[in-house]
């Protein structure tokens, strides 16, 4: 892991629906140095927030309860793991952090430094919705299970081990891999959300990954665009954030088709969907619209 690489192409692909806390369960986890790297391996199903504190740093306490108060506050759309620097030198060193508290979030096995020193709770709810964006946008949109009442120290996360080879390929930028091994999930326990939901984020990336922009829209604003036209259009709308106008473009022209062109329209929009979450107000608008466009 380059620990310090920042995540490049961010998408924006839509806000991290929050969660209420689990009862007696909390979104805070103590970090040592043999937990480090299996913790924030779970970087790639959810965004991680990384707290390096020192009891020696009186404002390391206000900065901890502050974050501690947004993770559980955000249920599980977000884990805070908090390292003391006082017993963790080795990652001190690796990481050349001179100054705490410092807070940096984790996507993807990669972190993106976020600020050091203290801030008012309300500047860092602002700072970490920018980094559900971001994560949202490489399609990590999973939810971090409750750490429960009291951490066991030295405890290291359960992962799904079904998901591992998926993750794994999505760690790697291997999206079209990822969506096969999100499948054979699938193929085992056919109504498995997380898989589906991980499939349908793997194929979106898999497939933007390799659109050229600018091409996309200028094939998207033709009089007549292609219907494969109309389908890049549509993930990149996603992608960047414009997902209403995504379902809209495809809704209208759900409408004005018919036959295989409809029905490949259709289905690219249902796997759009999935990439969302499925209470989210545009999503049960747009299921509206098309089941108006379709009949």
């Amino acid at each position: 892991m380059d620990p310090m690489a920042q995540i490049s192409g961010a998408f924006d692909l839509s806000q991290v629906a929050p969660k209420a806390a689990a009862p007696g369960g909390t979104f805070v986890t103590e970090l040592t140095e043999a937990t480090f790297e299996s913790t924030l391996r779970g970087s790639l199903k959810y965004p991680i927030v990384v707290e390096f504190y020192s009891s020696r740093a009186p404002e390391s306490s206000q900065m901890g309860q502050a974050l501690a108060e947004l993770a559980n506050e955000a249920g599980g759309s977000w884990l805070l793991a908090r390292m003391n620097v006082d017993t963790s030198p080795q990652i001190v060193a690796q990481l050349q952090i001179r100054a705490v508290p410092m807070v940096v979030g984790v996507l993807s096995g990669q972190m993106v430094p976020l600020w050091q020193g203290s801030m008012p709770k309300e500047d860092a709810a602002k700072v970490i919705s920018e980094l559900l964006k971001m994560a949202a946008g490489n399609g990590i949109l999973g939810k971090a299970e409750p750490q429960g009442p009291v951490a066991e120290e030295g405890a290291e996360p359960v992962e799904d081990p079904r998901y591992t080879p998926a993750y794994d390929s999505m760690g790697a930028g291997d999206y079209a891999q990822a969506v096969i091994e999100f499948e054979k999930v699938l193929a085992a326990t056919p109504g498995d959300a997380e898989a589906k939901v991980g499939k349908a984020q793997a194929g979106l990336l898999a497939r933007v990954s390799v659109l050229d922009p600018a091409k996309v829209q200028a094939a998207a604003t033709q009089d007549e665009p292609t219907i494969d036209a109309i389908l890049d259009a549509a993930d990149l709308d996603v992608a960047t954030g414009a997902v209403e106008q995504a379902f809209s473009r495809l809704t209208t022209a759900i409408a004005s088709t018919s036959g295989d062109d409809r029905d490949k329209l259709r289905l690219r929009l249902l796997e759009l969907f999935d990439t969302q979450d499925p209470s989210d107000k545009v999503v049960l608008s747009a299921r509206r619209n098309l089941a108006t466009a379709l009949f």
